[in-house]
């Protein structure tokens, strides 16, 4: 059984969906400005299970500048294309960027640049699934969930530590 918390973050608010064994969804909230500021529970309908409690406390950490990696076990929905994408971006070291071509070659799908993009767009685990990290051909920051700006808060968070 699947559930949902509404945590308040620096990014804005995004809901936490989860399973007791993984987490299947980290997305941003419809209103951008909902609960911007430190790690919190915004709303809950039932107590958080304990992997949620623990996907809290990673994030709580991650904007404090402290965790780099997250250390969570993950249910993306996705196809197989997708699933390969994803687990591209986790490889990505905190602080660092990849280019679409280079998430296309590193699966072995040189020309599927494109592909690449949309399972990017398509990632249902923000954050914790570094898309945010994927910029274009030219280092350029090019298209987010969340909005450019943020993305570009979460590089330059990722720079500082």
């Amino acid at each position: 059984m699947e559930r949902c918390v509404t945590l308040r973050t620096p990014v804005g608010a995004m809901t936490l969906t989860a399973t007791d064994e993984a987490i299947t969804a980290l997305r941003f909230a419809a209103s951008e400005s909902a609960g911007v500021g430190d790690v919190g529970v915004l709303d809950r309908k039932e107590p958080l299970t304990p992997l949620m409690q623990r996907a809290v406390q990673e994030l709580q950490e991650y904007f404090a500048g402290v965790r780099r990696k997250f250390d969570l076990p993950l249910a993306p929905a996705g196809t197989p294309f997708q699933q390969s994408v994803w687990a591209a971006l986790q490889e990505i070291p905190c602080g660092e960027t990849r280019t679409y071509g280079q998430i296309a070659a590193r699966i072995g799908r040189p020309k599927a640049c494109r592909a690449v993009g949309m399972a990017n767009n398509r990632n249902p685990i923000a954050i914790i699934v570094p898309c945010h990290r994927v910029v274009g051909a030219s280092g350029a920051l090019v298209g987010y969930a969340a909005g450019l700006p943020v993305k570009e808060r979460l590089l330059a968070l990722e720079q500082k530590m």
